[in-house]
């Protein structure tokens, strides 16, 4: 169906009951009534930043640690993603430093709480695991383990914002 890039990977049934959805207009009751509110304060970089370091000492105290945590104003259109994460090896000496950047969507300050931890989850996960893979999906559950849901939810609010043309939560 046109407009449904974001469920690509989705059933035809699936794809077909979220068309009917938009058809009806009813997408966006559907999201506001699972998710009322986008209302959460994390909307600065360093704000951010200590949201995602708190998830990652919980879940991933022995990893490297995060040298920057942003918000992306360019990151969708950009790289076609929701997130990115880099990882910098520099020879220092005789020493290898590395640094590892994580960078959200700024489409993630005026969405619920629920969808910037699925995306800092999905992000966090790739400082253990570089592809998508079982392993990394199963990390990605063992710190969110409504991962799956969160993300097919992510993927119905962008699809939303694809067919209404306008935000769902007002900021």
């Amino acid at each position: 169906m046109r407009g449904l890039k974001y469920l690509a990977g989705y059933s035809e049934q699936v794809t077909t009951k979220v068309g009917k959805l938009i058809a009806d207009d009813e997408l966006g009751k559907v999201l506001l009534a699972k998710y009322p509110t986008a209302a959460h304060g994390i909307r600065t970089d360093k704000a951010l930043y200590d949201y995602t370091v708190e998830i990652k000492n919980e879940f991933l105290r022995k990893s490297q640690p995060l040298s920057k945590v942003s918000y992306d104003g360019k990151i969708s259109v950009i790289n076609n993603a929701l997130g990115t994460h880099t990882f910098v090896s520099r020879v220092q000496g005789a020493k290898l430093k590395s640094k590892n950047e994580i960078r959200v969507a700024s489409l993630f300050k005026e969405t619920p709480i629920e969808f910037l931890k699925m995306i800092v989850v999905h992000e966090l996960a790739h400082l253990k695991e570089k592809d998508h893979n079982k392993a990394f999906y199963q990390l990605c559950d063992y710190m969110e383990p409504a991962y799956h849901q969160l993300e097919f939810d992510t993927r119905l609010y962008l699809t939303y914002l694809d067919s209404a043309g306008s935000p769902l939560y007002q900021i």
